[in-house]
C-alpha cells in the first residue's frame, strides 16, 4: 500500500499523467475526509453496504442448501455442470439487460443481478466441498451405526466448511463488485457506484478517487472478516 501511495505521489509531482486527472493523495484523502465528517459518504457507503449485505443473503439462502443437495447427488451435479459453468463464467455485467427486464430499473434489480452472481460462486464451492468430503470418515461413521443424515450433518457438512468459507469470501465479494457497478449504470440516486460516476461525470477527481477508495476498503474489511470468521470456526480444517 506504501508503495502504491508513493508511486501516486511520484506521477503527481513529476506529472507523469495530467494532475487534472490525477490528484495528489493528499487530495484525495481530503476528499475523503470531507465526505466522511459531511455524512455525505456514510449515506452512500452504507447504500452500498445495505445491498451487497441482502444480495449475499440471498445467495446464502439460496445457493448452500443447493449446493449440498448436488454435492451430495453427483449425478445430478453432472447433469447440470455445463449450466453452473456456463452461468459462472458469463460476466454479471452481461446479465443486466435480462434483468432490467425481469425486474426493472430499481433496487430488485441490483439486489437480483448481484445475488445471482454470489450464488454461483457459492454454490460451486459449497457442492465441491460436499463431494470432496474423505470417504473414510463418512463409512466410518456409517460403520458406528449413525443414520444417513448424521453422516451428512456431523461429517459431510464439516469436512466441506473450509470450501463453503471460499464460497462466502468469493461471493460477497463478487456481491460487491456487481452492486457497485449496477448503481453506476441502474439508475441509482445513491451509494459508492453511483458516487464514484457523479464525480467522473463533472471532474471532480480527488472525490472520485476517495470513493474509489472507500469502495476497495469495503472489500477488504469484509473478506478480512470472514478470514478471520473461517480461522475462528474452522480452524480444524486440512486436519
Amino acid at each position: 500500500m506504501a508503495l502504491i501511495v508513493a508511486l501516486w505521489a511520484f506521477a503527481h509531482a513529476t506529472k507523469a499523467v495530467d494532475p487534472v486527472l490525477l490528484p495528489s493523495p493528499g487530495e484525495a484523502l481530503q476528499a475523503f475526509w470531507k465526505g466522511l465528517s459531511s455524512g455525505t459518504l456514510w449515506g452512500d457507503f452504507e447504500k452500498t453496504i445495505v445491498r451487497t449485505l441482502v444480495s449475499f443473503a440471498i445467495a446464502l439462502a439460496v445457493a448452500v442448501p443447493l449446493g449440498v443437495v448436488l454435492g451430495a447427488n453427483e449425478k445430478i451435479y453432472e447433469g447440470i455442470e455445463f449450466a453452473i459453468d456456463f452461468f459462472r463464467s458469463t460476466p454479471a455485467s452481461a446479465m443486466f439487460p435480462l434483468f432490467l427486464v425481469l425486474f426493472g430499473v430499481g433496487e430488485k434489480t441490483k439486489i437480483a443481478v448481484a445475488a445471482f452472481g454470489a450464488a454461483l460462486a457459492i454454490l460451486f464451492n459449497v457442492a465441491y466441498g460436499v463431494m470432496s468430503a474423505r470417504k473414510q470418515r463418512q463409512l466410518a461413521a456409517r460403520v458406528m451405526g449413525a443414520p444417513r443424515w448424521r453422516v451428512l450433518t456431523d461429517v459431510t457438512l464439516l469436512e466441506s466448511m473450509p470450501q463453503v468459507f471460499v464460497g462466502m469470501r468469493s461471493g460477497v465479494s463478487i456481491a460487491l463488485v456487481i452492486v457497485i457497478v449496477a448503481e453506476m449504470f441502474i439508475g441509482s440516486t445513491d451509494g459508492l457506484g453511483q458516487r464514484i460516476m457523479n464525480a467522473q461525470t463533472i471532474f471532480d477527481m480527488p472525490d472520485m478517487y476517495a470513493s474509489i477508495f472507500a469502495a476497495g476498503l469495503l472489500g477488504y474489511v469484509m473478506n478480512l472478516i470472514f478470514l478471520v470468521a473461517e480461522r475462528r470456526f474452522v480452524h480444524w480444517g486440512g486436519k
